[in-house]
């Protein structure tokens, strides 16, 4: 009778083991994607739009972390803040006013700059409709199997966002435009994020499957700015994108947050505008839906029948010293940035420095003092 309990027993673990394992499975492949691919567009041009371009950098330096590569990233940067003769640190772009986290970075890749940033262009590169003679790096080469993150960053209002300050495209023009991306197959689910005044009118009128989308502010509220810096002038972010990434800055390649998350960022107490999202059209529950299946990449896993000894210790390099013996030499990680101490700390006072016309405007000042009180005539004095 022992035997039989104890044997029961036995079976009963192994089936809730195997069941565990079909579910963990079963979350790991539900999105049924096998490449992920992001669209990163700013569409604002002039330096006091500094902002818009830290957005889309900040947004690309988050995917290339969690796993996205640059030849999965199309960047539209429609103008070069950090070689803008204005820019007190060139070749940087800043996201917070600490100074201390180049968004820019050594090895950003922008696949459209200037005025190559336009709405046929944007359009072209989601519809695959593109001249025979553009390069791959300017390419959206997706397909049904490809989960798709689109972000766009600008001035916008009631159904239209602005190019440029020239142009604008309609919510009809890009809901048509992701309609043609899934009747020619070209992704098989889409994240929509946009940060713009009257956000949520860009989604209203989507109507294809499988599309999620979220936005700043609702229709007849203003998506408002963030961080401004004296030394520069401008402002470095917009609310929104900024908790976006702070959010963001959590996550890694095996997190388990999911879209009801990253719904929570930015609350009004935070983004004074009201953030929203719509799901309708989306066919997982977006509890089920992990953040890495939009901001991260899949991983190629190969399968072998070969026998892999993971218990012999790693042989470590021996090198001669200049007497003969011999020497180990240790290896160890480097500590990444601290981006979460960065983002929370105070500026330092030494970055600061006043603003253009400030010792101009002082001096003006003292010299009206000092006509009022003493009379031109003392005025050599000064000099």
């Amino acid at each position: 009778m022992k035997f039989l309990a104890l044997l029961s027993l036995f079976v009963t673990y192994l089936v809730t083991d195997c069941i565990n394992i079909e579910n963990t499975a079963g979350q790991f492949f539900s999105s049924g994607h096998t490449n992920n691919w992001a669209v990163l567009v700013c569409t604002s041009r002039f330096w006091f739009n500094y902002r818009h371009v830290a957005n889309s950098l900040s947004v690309y330096r988050s995917v290339k972390r969690l796993g996205i590569p640059d030849s999965h990233i199309v960047l539209m940067l429609a103008d070069d803040m950090a070689c803008n003769h204005r820019n007190p640190k060139p070749a940087t772009v800043f996201s917070h006013k600490n100074m201390e986290l180049n968004v820019y970075g050594d090895d950003v890749e922008v696949d459209y700059r200037g005025y190559e940033v336009t709405v046929e262009n944007f359009l072209r590169v989601l519809t695959g409709r593109l001249p025979p003679s553009t390069p791959r790096s300017k390419r959206l080469l997706s397909d049904d199997r490809s989960n798709i993150l689109i972000y766009l960053t600008g001035h916008g209002g009631n159904g239209f966002l602005k190019f440029q300050d020239s142009e604008e495209i309609s919510n009809v023009e890009l809901a048509d435009a992701f309609e043609q991306m899934w009747q020619k197959r070209r992704y098989n689910e889409l994240l929509f994020i946009i940060d713009t005044c009257q956000g949520a009118s860009m989604y209203e009128r989507f109507y294809s499957p499988n599309i999620m989308a979220l936005a700043s502010s609702q229709v007849g509220e203003d998506s408002l700015s963030h961080q401004p810096d004296l030394a520069i002038g401008v402002h470095l972010m917009d609310r929104y994108t900024f908790y976006l990434l702070e959010f963001l800055e959590d996550i890694h390649p095996a997190s388990k947050a999911n879209m009801n998350d990253l719904f929570k960022v930015c609350p009004k107490s935070q983004c004074v505008s009201t953030p929203g999202h719509r799901t309708d059209l989306f066919q997982r529950d977006p509890a089920s839906v992990l953040i890495t299946d939009f901001f991260g990449s899949v991983r190629k896993v190969e399968i072998t029948t070969e026998t892999v000894n993971l218990t012999d210790p790693i042989k470590q390099v021996e090198d001669r010293s200049a007497n003969g013996e011999a020497r180990e030499e240790m290896y160890s990680y480097v500590d990444q940035l601290p981006v979460s101490e960065i983002i929370h700390q105070k500026p330092k006072q030494k970055d600061w420095h006043p603003p253009d016309g400030f010792i101009l405007g002082l001096w003006t000042l003292i010299l009206m003092v000092f006509f009022q009180t003493y009379g031109v005539k003392h005025l050599k004095h000064i000099f």
